[in-house]
């Protein structure tokens, strides 16, 4: 059995390349709306968050020989949690990341972390859209929701939870984008225009998450780019290509097969 950290749609390609060839996968995710889309692909599927205790009875529970981490790259709890875990366990812990955007150019400002982010924005002022998520939105309306000068906008996944929060922390629903991607390049161009945005924070979430396009868009508009670090992780065994991770994959299941005597 393989312990499959996911939630991401390339995440989800990639748990289906494994099943396909032939290894049992118990994927985890941490909305009802990632389980869906796993369990339309025939995937078992466990919904939660999951802390290293967690982690290390689940891997008892399932006789798991590794874990494959899949999780989003600014996902860093769960990945520390399935990281140390696979260390008390004694099992393998692969890593896939998806590759980085190729934007690191003029009018982008890399910042640490979210706090960084929003003292930058702060000093910038105009109209700010956020399409970071609602994990970090205090951080955000705490500094910048009722400045002079600042009108704040955040773009987020159409959720009841996240909604709950933005009315919790009084973001104006005139400033709420509800809605899921991927976009284009053109679509992103149009909801900038459409708000006026001066500045876009952004997360270096990959190319797979369509950073480069909301990144494009912004640049030829004029519009300052915040884009924040990954989060500093010392990974074992970190791929950013599907089949380097099942070539790892059949060769840790297959010397543990061949150990246990089954092969």
């Amino acid at each position: 059995m393989i312990l499959f950290l996911a939630g991401t749609s390339d995440a989800r390609e990639l748990a289906i390349l494994l099943k396909r060839s032939g290894h049992s996968i118990l994927t985890t995710v941490v909305t009802q709306n990632a389980a869906i889309e796993l369990k339309k692909a025939g995937l078992s599927v466990y919904v939660g968050r999951l802390t290293e205790d967690d982690f290390v009875e689940k891997i008892k529970e399932q006789n798991v020989q590794a874990i494959v981490d899949a999780s989003h790259p600014f996902a860093e709890e769960a990945s520390t949690n399935a990281l140390n875990a696979s260390k008390e366990a004694g099992i393998p812990y692969i890593r896939y990341e998806r590759a980085s955007q190729s934007h690191f150019g003029k009018g982008i400002t890399i910042v640490d972390d979210y706090v960084m982010a929003a003292e930058h924005a702060l000093r910038s002022r105009g109209v700010i859209m956020l399409t970071t998520g609602s994990k970090t939105l205090q951080v955000f309306t705490e500094r910048l929701l009722d400045q002079p000068d600042i009108r704040l906008i955040a773009r987020m996944l159409p959720r009841k939870d996240n909604m709950e929060k933005c009315e919790e922390l009084k973001l104006p629903q005139r400033d709420i984008v509800a809605i899921q991607g991927p976009f284009t390049k053109e679509f992103n161009s149009a909801l900038y225009k459409q708000y006026a945005v001066t500045t876009m924070i952004t997360k270096e979430s990959g190319k797979v998450g369509s950073v480069d396009e909301k990144v494009e868009a912004a640049l030829e508009l004029g519009i300052e780019v915040i884009m924040i670090k990954r989060p500093k992780i010392e990974y074992k065994n970190l791929y950013s290509d599907y089949a380097d991770v099942l070539t790892h994959i059949n060769r840790v299941v297959y010397t543990d097969q061949t150990m246990d005597g089954r092969e």
